[in-house]
């Protein structure tokens, strides 16, 4: 029974080595497999390895598309550039649903690749459905209420609740400031969390926003120094916060009981002799 379970925690253990290792060469190994049979047909047979070589040499099509992307972008980036494209979206303005695609798109992509800082800056916990239940938000922005045609005055919050496991869709939200708990927490492991519908759980610590009152268990444990096992079962809780004052005012050292055992027995001893 112990060789098969130590086998059976071997092979358990392979499969959590080499399973996130096959799945990433093979979304690998298919993006650049898709990429390449949009790209390799419009390859002169000069540039295409495949052409006059026995074998297919996979990674040109990318290559090619990402020299192309280059040129583009720096073409855009001059006055001859400029100009043409403003005379392709002039063109694509008049069609009527082409443009709307092309001018949503076109934001969504700045919108992710700018520099800026516009992209999600913060990952936070928002109460929803119902009161006690919360789930994950990406913060955007701060912004005015008059911007969204509430309030003028009262600062609100833009947060995106994605789904799970598929992040790219979800519900946007406005809320003010203090309706939304901050969490020290990277995006990216924000989105870890989402994606991985709570399996993959980083060690957060909640930050407190304007207006939210908060005193979390393991603040107070660690302000009174104590550890979670050391707390009371029952309601005694007043009485472990005040000995674990004491502790700390004592430099963490406890003054050991009076042994009240040697003190008795020495008693009945010199009663013995007064009797004898």
């Amino acid at each position: 029974m112990d060789f098969l379970r130590r086998l059976r925690g071997y092979f358990l253990a392979g499969i959590v080595v080499t399973a996130p290792i096959g799945i990433t060469i093979w979304l690998a190994w298919w993006f650049v497999s898709l990429i390449d049979g949009w790209v390799t047909p419009f390859l002169p047979s000069v540039f295409n390895p495949s052409s006059y070589l026995p074998f297919r040499v996979p990674g040109v099509g990318l290559l090619a598309a990402l020299i192309t992307i280059t040129l583009i972008g720096a073409l855009a980036a001059n006055l001859v550039g400029r100009t043409l494209l403003h005379y392709w979206e002039t063109l694509l303005g008049r069609m009527p649903v082409i443009r709307s695609v092309y001018k949503a798109t076109k934001q969504i992509f700045q919108t992710a690749l700018a520099q800026s800082g516009n992209n999600f800056r913060q990952v936070g916990l928002v109460e929803y459905p119902r009161r006690g239940t919360y789930v994950v938000v990406f913060v955007a922005r701060e912004l005015d209420g008059s911007e969204i045609g509430l309030p003028e005055g009262e600062t609100y919050i833009s947060a995106f609740m994605p789904t799970t496991p598929n992040p790219t869709s979800g519900f946007l939200f406005f809320l003010r400031k203090d309706q939304v708990r901050i969490l020290d927490l990277t995006v990216e492991d924000g989105a870890k969390l989402v994606i991985s519908a709570g399996l993959v759980t980083p060690t957060t610590v909640s930050k407190q926003l304007p207006g939210v009152p908060k005193i979390e268990k393991d603040v107070v444990n660690v302000l009174l120094k104590r550890s979670p096992e050391d707390e009371p079962a029952n309601g005694n809780g007043g009485e472990a916060a005040k000995g674990s004052r004491g502790k700390a005012a004592n430099g963490g050292k406890r003054k050991p009981p009076a042994k009240k055992g040697k003190t008795t027995s020495r008693k009945t001893t010199s009663n013995r002799r007064t009797k004898a």
